[in-house]
């Protein structure tokens, strides 16, 4: 592996670690050199993710001592981070949103590294083909399929930039230690809102859409738990500025994503189980002469945050950007 890149994870026995960790191993120029877990320092990475026996048989947890020693003896390594947004900065500074002020209004706590906000870009990387940053910040699940869908209607200007959006999460979404209304059992064989109009990623969305298309969009945002482990199905509804069909709705979604190898733009109703575990996202849209929905899936831990996050890393260390990441889905989940 002389032409390997180390790459570092943080965030422990977390699902999007996971997910790292099962895309690093598939990676042709990338291999784990550590994986950060500081309250299970010396623990079986196996133990945690009994799927990545294989892959991983004798890997440990290293502390973030261990860790911090590792990346500054390493000239050159490729760092992802999938720690809890409170821990994440800090762990993040240590080692080596627009400002620390709009942080602290969300999440209700100080940011934990305000001098690095200005080093870091924030975008889905098909709004944004070059990072004018060295690092970057891959936007949540929510957020990703929700951008996907929203940005071409608002940089090509085919509806007004009051959205309306659902969307529905599976289990993983809510993180692996289970919670009274995030927990599966509870989940299973339901359906429920949480968080309507008022959810704390919607300055994210509007950000990152002002900035993939000039247009700060008005997004009223009502998430769904749904009854199933991995993926995320969101429709974004919208007054059409000028009479559009679905038919070419559909062709301006298509020439909008034609470079974009990850973005399937397809015309029939998208489904979960079609990009469930891969990086793909399958968008379609729908007119009625007044109004337009844009229906978008992805899956939740991969194209939405760790499939996107090594997309990024894959153009940051000059690979093609699908490098590691263009297994479809298994399709039966």
């Amino acid at each position: 592996m002389s032409d390997s890149i180390p790459a570092i994870v943080l965030g422990g026995t977390g699902y999007v670690a996971g997910e790292l960790l099962r895309l690093i191993a598939g990676h042709p120029r990338l291999h784990t050199a550590a994986i950060l877990s500081d309250s299970q320092p010396g623990g079986s990475v196996a133990g945690a993710f009994p799927h990545l026996r294989s892959a991983y048989p004798d890997l440990t947890f290293s502390s973030l001592d261990q860790i911090d020693a590792l990346v500054r003896e390493t000239p050159r390594c490729a760092l992802f981070s999938a720690a809890p947004h409170g821990v994440a900065a800090a762990i993040v500074d240590r080692l080596r949103y627009t400002s620390a002020g709009a942080y602290e209004a969300v999440y209700k706590h100080p940011h934990g590294a305000p001098s690095r906000i200005s080093q870091f870009t924030c975008a889905v990387p098909e709004h944004l083909k070059t990072s004018v940053t060295p690092h970057v910040a891959h936007p949540g699940c929510f957020a990703t399929a929700t951008l996907l869908a929203s940005v071409p209607l608002l940089t090509l200007g085919l509806a007004d930039p009051r959205l309306f959006v659902t969307g529905i999460t599976g289990s993983t979404g809510s993180g692996r230690r289970p919670v009274e209304g995030t927990h599966h059992p509870r989940r299973h064989s339901d359906l429920y809102s949480y968080g309507a109009l008022s959810h704390r990623h919607v300055p994210e969305m509007t950000a990152c859409a002002a900035a993939a298309s000039g247009v700060t969009a008005e997004i009223n945002f009502v998430p769904h738990s749904g009854p199933f482990a991995r993926g995320i199905h969101v429709t974004v509804q919208a007054t059409l500025k000028r009479p559009v069909s679905t038919a070419q709705a559909i062709e301006e979604l298509a020439a909008f994503y034609k470079d974009c190898p990850f973005v399937r733009v397809i015309d029939t109703a998208p489904r979960v189980k079609d990009v469930a575990t891969s990086n793909y996202a399958n968008l379609s849209a729908v007119t009625n002469g007044s109004s337009i929905a844009v229906m978008s899936v992805l899956d939740n831990l991969n194209k939405g945050a760790a499939g996107g996050g090594m997309q990024w890393m894959n153009r940051l260390l000059g690979f093609d950007e699908g490098t590691g990441l263009t297994a479809p889905a298994p399709g039966w989940t």
